[in-house]
């Protein structure tokens, strides 16, 4: 702590986010990353433009990468807005959308990021509790609030709501925003974009760090009506204007534009998905239905922290939230066949030794 350190910074509990361990040749499964490598045409784009336009700034606009996100989703290029991560995103939106007199509700298992942009900015926040299935229960949220906020698929438990679930909440709340966190949807889950038409109060916050293979790039995205996008951008040409650097910009347009390669890899990752869920539950774990790019476990009768710490020394790092209500559970991150595979016979053998 220090005396030069202004009000809100002794009150912040900032986010940690998922450890980037130093070990070699560990199988790192715990921040739900690709296992594998980043479109072609993305690497292709990023080296063609490491030369002389590096001493420009970028397009403050991000023309050519919301021109190829608005193409692919059928939307217009005003109602698209781009930033340095879905984070960054997502706390535009925070300050310029979900601000009000009356909380903003967001479940109280899920990405955790949402309380620390709600400590930071003087967002009443209400989390709403999961239910027993650990599912979203939309009827909680018919009441009164400021706003709201739901990952769809949910993080870290995987399970997604319908769109008629979705479409529920935007007709209960016509005045106010309705953030839906898409990060995980490509795996398996319906993207509410075709709602946009229809629901003025929606916006769709999206990321190239998962399906794209493109964490290290930086880049996400919101969809909505214009007048949310204007909003957004209120907040960032008064804060950065300048948030996507040139080869960010060049790369992620060359990640949208491949469709073809997104389609097989993400194809890939699901079918992995249901072979490691398989296993787990043939272990004995209990493993939520996911569509999203990992899974959540727990065993009924090994003790989640020992179970992570068993993998860790056979250098498999694996997620554990010490957080009521999921402090029994694994996140694990679908990798390769082949890493899977390791996961699960390591699972299999510390079971076996601790049950001697």
């Amino acid at each position: 702590m220090s005396r030069f350190w202004s009000p809100i910074v002794h009150s912040l509990t900032p986010y940690v986010p998922g450890e980037q361990p130093q070990m070699t040749k560990q199988i790192k499964l715990n921040t739900n990353e690709s296992p594998y490598g980043p479109p072609p045409a993305a690497l292709e784009a990023i080296r063609a433009a490491t030369g002389d336009r590096l001493r420009l700034y970028s397009d403050p606009t991000a023309e050519r990468l919301r021109a190829a996100i608005a193409t692919t989703h059928g939307v217009a290029m005003d109602e698209i807005f781009v930033g340095n991560g879905s984070d960054e995103v997502l706390a535009h939106a925070f300050q310029a959308l979900l601000k009000h007199d009356e909380p903003l509700l967001t479940p109280d298992i899920t990405y955790s990021f949402y309380p620390v942009y709600c400590s930071l900015y003087g967002i009443t926040h209400e989390p709403v509790p999961l239910n027993a299935a650990m599912r979203i229960d939309v009827e909680d949220y018919l009441r009164p609030c400021g706003g709201i906020v739901l990952p769809n698929p949910n993080a870290p438990t995987g399970i997604a709501l319908g769109l008629g679930r979705i479409e529920t909440l935007l007709r209960a709340h016509p005045d106010r925003v309705v953030v839906i966190d898409e990060a995980y949807v490509d795996f398996g889950a319906d993207t509410a974009i075709p709602l946009i038409r229809h629901f003025p109060n929606l916006l769709i916050v999206r990321t190239l760090s998962k399906a794209h293979a493109l964490a290290g790039l930086r880049v996400g995205y919101a969809i909505g009506q214009a007048h949310l996008i204007e909003g957004l951008n209120r907040v960032k040409d008064s804060f950065n204007s300048y948030p996507l650097d040139l080869l960010a910009q060049v790369g992620a347009t060359a990640a949208i534009e491949d469709r073809e390669w997104l389609a097989r890899t993400t194809g890939k990752i699901i079918e992995s998905r249901i072979g490691l869920t398989s296993s787990l539950r043939g272990l004995g774990f209990e493993v939520l239905p996911s569509q999203a790019n990992f899974v959540f476990a727990r065993h009924p009768d090994r003790d989640a922290v020992r179970l992570a710490a068993a993998l860790r020394e056979r250098a498999i790092i694996v997620r554990h939230f010490r957080t009521p209500r999921i402090a029994e559970w694994l996140r694990i991150t679908i990798g390769t066949d082949e890493e899977c595979r390791m996961v699960t016979d390591a699972l299999d053998a510390i079971l076996k030794q601790n049950a001697d």
